[in-house]
């Protein structure tokens, strides 16, 4: 079955081709960092993106899991790489824009659709273990994957939406 993808999904399979990421065991925050040159510094706060004198910094809240932190690194990885200028200075509907932009980016980032098609008869716990996230991530994920699978042209253009549950 062929299924259209999305421009972010798109951007994302060339992101990690570009930088030669082709299996989920690849998917890691310094591999993606170093490849992108982008610094990426643990610390005790919650993660945010930096952009100082033309350089974007990652940061990352050291306390949080290792699913944890690589879920908000794919979050806000997004900012630098589609994003420009600060947030703060942003009407208020620009921002969420942003921020909505980043987890939907987030999601395809951490378990990229690509990958995803290659697996097969695989649960939401199968897809934590192989690509590092929290169940409600992998869940949320899943949902979106699988509506997309659902949801196919129906008679004269109507939509027709399947049950994926």
């Amino acid at each position: 079955m062929f299924i259209t993808t999305s421009r972010t999904e798109d951007y994302i399979k060339k992101l990690l081709i570009r930088c030669n990421i082709t299996d989920p065991k690849e998917l890691n925050i310094m591999t993606i960092a170093e490849r992108l040159n982008i610094p990426v510094y643990y610390w005790e706060y919650s993660s945010e993106t930096v952009s100082k004198g033309g350089k974007d910094i990652i940061f990352i809240d050291a306390c949080a899991s290792k699913q944890r932190q690589w879920e908000d690194f794919t979050h806000e990885l997004c900012h630098p790489l589609w994003h420009v200028g600060r947030q703060e200075f942003l009407p208020f509907p620009f921002l969420e824009l942003q921020e909505w932009q980043a987890n939907n980016f987030s999601y395809h980032l951490a378990i990229p659709t690509f990958m995803l098609d290659k697996l097969y008869n695989y649960t939401v716990y199968d897809v934590m273990q192989i690509f590092n996230v929290e169940y409600d991530f992998a869940y949320k994920r899943l949902e979106m994957y699988k509506s997309k699978l659902y949801c196919k042209e129906g008679y004269r253009g109507r939509i027709i939406v399947g049950s994926f549950t």
